[in-house]
């Protein structure tokens, strides 16, 4: 498949960096058109495209906003999603990371739907940190786990297969209104991490018998 990355700071290039790794196509996609951010990860042996908004998404199978959500509404607005399958991994906290900016009633990924409608939304590796794609996606010699939601169950199924290949493993978090829940699950994640001092080797864990 052809992958876009739209935005190209950790999140987006780590993503990046293990997709590459994979037999898809990877296009970087940010201000610059991807140029810079392309060279950077080429210089880390990683083989990715550079390329502008709008034909990059157009040529895409996948198309994944590593933007941060205000960034993302502006983005959809843009170019024409039609059809694709389109992943969000914002989690939309607040400029002073005292809370979310939507939630429990609504969602970042909901309202991006919203916004391209013709878009098949899918919510999925919002919980996992920057710093995971560069240390094999694991803690303890167990794989972390991505939540991922959706209405569309072919769309779902296409980025429970992206998230088996970078070796995640997934789990079907139902439809895109549980983003609702997805979303604060992250914020809570980063809120561990960075105020309260576990550091960014955590994840969380949905665990079974």
């Amino acid at each position: 498949m052809n992958i876009a990355i739209v935005g190209a700071g950790s999140i987006g290039s780590g993503l990046a960096s293990v997709l590459a790794k994979t037999s898809h196509s990877i296009t970087v996609v940010d201000s610059d058109n991807g140029v810079a951010a392309a060279a950077k990860l080429k210089e880390q042996g990683v083989e990715v495209n550079a390329g502008a908004l709008k034909p990059s998404v157009v040529a895409a199978d996948v198309v994944i906003l590593a933007t941060p959500f205000a960034a993302s509404k502006a983005i959809v607005a843009e170019a024409d999603f039609s059809g694709k399958v389109l992943i969000d991994v914002s989690n939309p906290i607040t400029d002073d990371f005292s809370g979310l900016q939507v939630g429990f009633t609504s969602s970042a990924a909901e309202e991006l739907s919203a916004l391209a409608p013709t878009a098949k939304v899918v919510k999925a590796f919002n919980t996992v940190f920057a710093q995971h794609y560069a240390s094999g996606l694991q803690l303890n010699g167990e794989a972390l786990q991505t939540f991922i939601a959706s209405d569309d169950d072919a769309a779902k199924a296409v980025v429970t297969g992206l998230a088996v290949e970078i070796g995640l493993e997934p789990k079907d978090a139902g439809p895109l209104s549980n983003a609702r829940y997805l979303e604060p699950l992250g914020f809570l994640n980063i809120n561990f991490g960075y105020v309260l001092g576990y550091g960014t080797q955590i994840a969380p864990k949905w665990l079974s018998e």
